[in-house]
Formats: C-alpha cells, sequence, structure tokens
C-alpha cells in the first residue's frame, strides 16, 4: 500500500481554484465549530503560503499537514511553508490532539475507557 492510501482526506482548499473541501461522507459527523474552525485554518493557509493544503488522518489517526505548489507557480515560498505548518501545529494542538481522538474513537472503533482504566490500575 503506498503512503497516499494509508492516509485519508479530513480537508483541504487551494488557492489555485479558490476551493476549500471537507470531506463530509466520512467526517460528517464532526461539531460544526471544528468544521468552520477547518475552514478558516486551510483557507488563511493557502492565503498566506499559496499552494494547496491538505489535513490528513494517518493510518494510526494522527494528523499530518500537507503543503504542495504547482511547478509554474513562482510565488510559493517552500520555507515559509514549512514554517507555517510548524506554527499552526503548535497553535492547534489540542484541536489536532481532539481530531486524533475523534479519528480513534470513531473511525478506529479504539476502546479507549478500556485502556485507561487499566493504566491507573497499574
Amino acid at each position: 500500500m503506498s503512503e497516499a492510501e494509508e492516509r485519508r482526506v479530513l480537508c483541504g482548499a487551494s488557492v489555485y481554484e479558490q476551493k476549500y473541501f471537507f470531506n463530509e461522507k466520512e467526517y460528517g459527523n464532526l461539531p460544526e465549530s471544528i468544521k468552520e474552525e477547518l475552514h478558516i485554518l486551510c483557507v488563511l493557509f493557502t492565503e498566506e503560503v499559496g499552494g494547496v493544503f491538505t489535513l490528513m488522518f494517518e493510518e494510526d489517526g494522527s494528523i499530518t499537514m500537507q503543503t504542495e505548489a504547482a511547478d509554474e507557480d513562482y510565488l510559493y515560498d517552500e520555507v515559509s511553508a514549512g514554517l507555517m505548518v510548524g506554527e499552526v501545529r503548535r497553535q492547534r494542538r489540542e484541536m489536532f490532539e481532539a481530531l486524533s481522538l475523534y479519528y480513534r474513537v470513531f473511525i478506529l472503533h479504539e476502546k479507549l475507557e478500556d485502556e485507561q482504566k487499566q493504566d491507573g490500575e497499574e
């Protein structure tokens, strides 16, 4: 299985098409406030840096941010994009942790309560 097949797209935005995408089919039951925050995050990211910005879930439920640009996009700054990814990761850490927990419980069907009880008994 390729790296791309192991990831599941949550949302993304493209400055080229001036569009935002949210994977409503798989994650439509997320709270509206989270959906709105993701929308704002993606659009602002592409407005600031350019290119295409995508948020994805890895197999383990962790969040991956991917940014890329068209070859002919000379305004896209890869260094700035990398710095912005780090800043977003720091500023939105709690939201990404909550999304990861959501993914593990509702998509992977992990039983987290059992693990927490076992950790507390040891």
